[in-house]
């Protein structure tokens, strides 16, 4: 699978610009502020119909115009495919694939396999629990369509326990029958992705080990650990447990939406204890093992965005990270830069053809 041709108009800074791609590697490169980056999120989005850097869609429209449109020519299992995301303010996103709208775009994604590693990963160090829920659920609901309903499903009871909660208190009662609705189905569909993400876990903590030597020289021992709360107890009995918090505090203060990731070096929290080079080679082994899982999943090479991924890296970590990329198991890749010779000088070391696009 590779992008062909990529075409903007109205998204970000971008009046209107199309790019003819090379199969391999295609780079971009230019001062801050010029584009680079909207250009990676302008791929993302035809991937997931989302941007990967700001979640308020009408924000993505460039400034002064009424709309935005992404369009996208791929190459993809022996045929092409044209995919188009659009927004007009005021109205509802429309994606298309061969001029055929979705209706529900959670059907398009793990169509166009993607990675994207990108300076605001880092959110996954500094940043709460949920981002790195979030983190697990986007590498799993790309291949298992049964897992993102569920979650969909979890969510939204959860939200309905929610208000029943508050609603109890602001009217100083308490129907236990009504609640147990409620914990029955949030047990079904909790413990059903409780046992997916452990799966899941189970075989991508191995690949991120690995790519985490490969990047690091196998200069430092890191860890990466699943947290939850069903390791020891049922959601069933989580739920009955914690009834009288949950009353008190008006929210649902157990289940998997208190899962978490434990990010170590060594034996201490990497958020603490990591350098910037430590963290930033953290997160790109977290990145590629991502990339591995879901090609293993999807039998299709995904895309990978590399945005300025060489800044805060010494020279070894930069030369094992071109060497990862150098193997045959990437496909199609996309790569930001603000030095133009730094990035040449990198990709001449690889044997795969390129091109760069001066921005």
């Amino acid at each position: 699978m590779y992008l062909q041709k990529l075409s903007l108009l109205n998204f970000k800074n971008i009046t209107s610009q199309s790019f003819d791609f090379q199969e391999k590697i295609n780079c971009f490169v230019g001062n801050n502020g010029v584009g680079k980056t909207n250009v990676l999120d302008a791929i993302y989005y035809l991937s997931f119909a989302k941007s990967y850097f700001n979640s308020v869609a009408g924000q993505n429209i460039k400034h002064g115009e009424s709309f935005f449109m992404v369009e996208g020519d791929y190459f993809l299992k022996e045929r092409n495919e044209k995919i188009v995301c659009s927004l007009k303010k005021g109205q509802k996103k429309v994606l298309k694939r061969n001029g055929k709208n979705y209706e529900k775009f959670s059907e398009h994604i793990g169509q166009l396999p993607l990675v994207i590693i990108s300076p605001a990963d880092r959110d996954l160090v500094t940043e709460g629990s949920d981002t790195r829920r979030k983190f697990i659920d986007g590498v799993i609901s790309q291949q298992n369509k049964k897992y993102l309903q569920d979650l969909l499903a979890y969510n939204k009871v959860l939200s309905q326990r929610n208000a029943l909660l508050k609603y109890f208190a602001a009217n100083r009662t308490f129907d236990a029958l009504n609640l147990n609705v409620y914990n029955e189905q949030l047990a079904l569909y909790g413990t059903r992705i409780y046992e997916v993400r452990k799966d899941f876990l189970e075989r991508f903590i191995p690949i991120f080990n690995e790519k985490y030597a490969l990047i690091s020289g196998d200069k430092e021992q890191v860890n990466l650990k699943y947290k939850s709360q069903l390791h020891d107890f049922s959601l069933e009995a989580l739920l009955q447990k914690y009834v009288e918090k949950d009353k008190m505090m008006q929210y649902t203060t157990a289940g998997i939406h208190k899962d978490d990731l434990s990010f170590d070096i060594g034996d201490y929290p990497i958020k603490k204890f990591g350098s910037q080079g430590q963290q930033k080679s953290y997160l790109i082994a977290l990145k590629f093992a991502q990339f591995e899982f879901i090609k293993q999943q999807a039998n299709v090479t995904p895309i990978l965005l590399l945005d300025d991924i060489f800044d805060k890296l010494d020279e070894n970590r930069v030369a094992h990270i071109i060497d990862l990329v150098n193997n045959n198991k990437f496909g199609q890749i996309f790569i930001t830069d603000t030095h133009k010779d730094r990035t040449e000088s990198i990709l001449k070391r690889s044997d795969k053809p390129y091109q760069i696009f001066e921005l």
